[in-house]
């Protein structure tokens, strides 16, 4: 018999601890879990709130931001069909909120939004605002009112060859929203690592406890996943505040870069009953001791060894893979499992330099042919020598 989640909301809210990392499958509850936090939080509003309705205000009200699929129903489709596709305008529609109002208006993070959305979409796939538009009082007298309540797509291929008005797809749409909330919570950590709240740059977010992020981007490749959760490791590592992070996700490898680049030394797994009660259960160690996440690495290698598709960051997942294989045999270090050929320096150093400076995004994702190579030697080395990976494999 297990909880309610806003028994489970409770176990976390009174958890000292600087981030909670939480892994769920979809549909155990991860984005109800995001709403119950938020409730539980907003039940005993900050007593320094003012009766200012503007939207800078109700910013400053908040004590927790939050990013879940309830995040981006603030974003939807107007799609203004009139028979011709060439007349066809596709708008994707921001819903006025204190958020937003931030990040365009008074911080203008459009550009840093623009580059993070076409480093994990593409380049030339374009957002465009509408940044401004004119109002006219009961005087007759206009004046210009910065808006982003709309934005356009288009794909710029060079020159004048360019096509407008395009409908992203839904992972992309989730990109975009996440790299809306990701400049926002960069400026929440750099104006409250300042410790004096009167030497910070704005008290907007004074009140701010928590940060809550379900999910954030469930469609980018492997690649662009294992990128975006080092960012967003670093982002927190940065912090030096009292805000408290709760991270949320279904996905193995997102979970695993950042309970290690984290360096955490548990994480949680979300587990609902049949009974439809909940429980939060602790976990030590990363998740290839809370789930068969080892199996997942190996097939991933494996397949781009097969596909000839292996890039670096297959050297950060084959060091990895080591490093499990090292702990279930109790070995001290996972270079030891290397083979014993007088090559184990120059192997260690590959895997070591290639996987780090990959994930700090580096050199270029394309590695030699002889990098290749040594991914399927070394995998090839741990089948051949350690095979309970294949007697777990048959036994899953």
């Amino acid at each position: 018999m297990g909880q309610t989640l806003k028994k489970v909301a409770e176990q976390l809210e009174v958890s000292p601890k600087k981030v909670q990392l939480i892994y769920a499958f979809n549909g155990v509850g991860k984005t109800r879990l995001s709403r119950e936090f938020k409730k539980l939080i907003e039940e005993n509003p900050t007593e320094e709130e003012d009766e200012d309705s503007s939207e800078h205000s109700e910013l400053s009200q908040k004590n927790i931001l939050y990013y879940s699929a309830f995040t981006e129903d603030l974003f939807y489709w107007d799609n203004d069909l009139n028979g011709e596709p060439e007349n066809e305008t596709r708008i994707l529609k921001i819903h006025p909120n204190a958020f937003t109002h931030w990040v365009f208006v008074e911080q203008g993070q459009e550009p840093n939004i623009i580059s993070n959305f076409q480093h994990y979409a593409s380049d030339k796939l374009t957002p465009h605002f509408n940044q401004e538009y004119t109002i006219t009082n009961d005087n007759g007298e206009e004046s210009t009112v910065k808006a982003f309540s709309e934005v356009t797509f288009s794909l710029e291929r060079g020159g004048d060859d360019s096509l407008p008005n395009l409908k992203i797809s839904k992972g992309e749409e989730s990109n975009f929203i996440w790299s809306i909330f990701y400049s926002l919570i960069e400026q929440v950590v750099d104006v409250l690592n300042t410790p004096e709240e009167t030497d910070r740059e704005t008290d907007t977010f004074n009140q701010l406890k928590y940060v809550f992020i379900d999910d954030p981007v469930t469609s980018l490749d492997e690649n662009h996943l294992i990128e975006l959760a080092v960012n967003l490791a670093q982002l927190i590592t940065s912090s030096t505040s009292d805000i408290r992070f709760i991270i949320t996700t279904h996905n193995a490898l997102f979970y695993n870069v950042l309970y290690n680049e984290l360096s955490l030394k548990n994480g949680y797994i979300l587990e609902r009953y049949e009974d439809g009660s909940f429980e939060l259960t602790e976990k030590k160690g990363d998740s290839n001791k809370s789930f068969s996440y080892h199996l997942y690495l190996k097939q991933i290698i494996e397949q781009a060894i097969e596909q000839n598709t292996i890039e670096k960051y297959h050297f950060a997942l084959l060091r990895n893979l080591y490093e499990k294989t090292a702990n279930f045999l109790g070995y001290p270090k996972w270079s030891e499992l290397l083979p014993n050929d007088g090559r184990e320096g120059y192997l260690s150093r590959i895997i070591n330099f290639t996987s780090h400076s990959t994930l700090s995004n580096e050199t270029i994702a394309d590695p030699t042919p002889q990098e290749k190579q040594t991914v399927k030697f070394l995998l090839d080395h741990l089948n051949e020598n350690y095979n309970f990976w294949q007697e777990v494999a048959t036994d899953a």
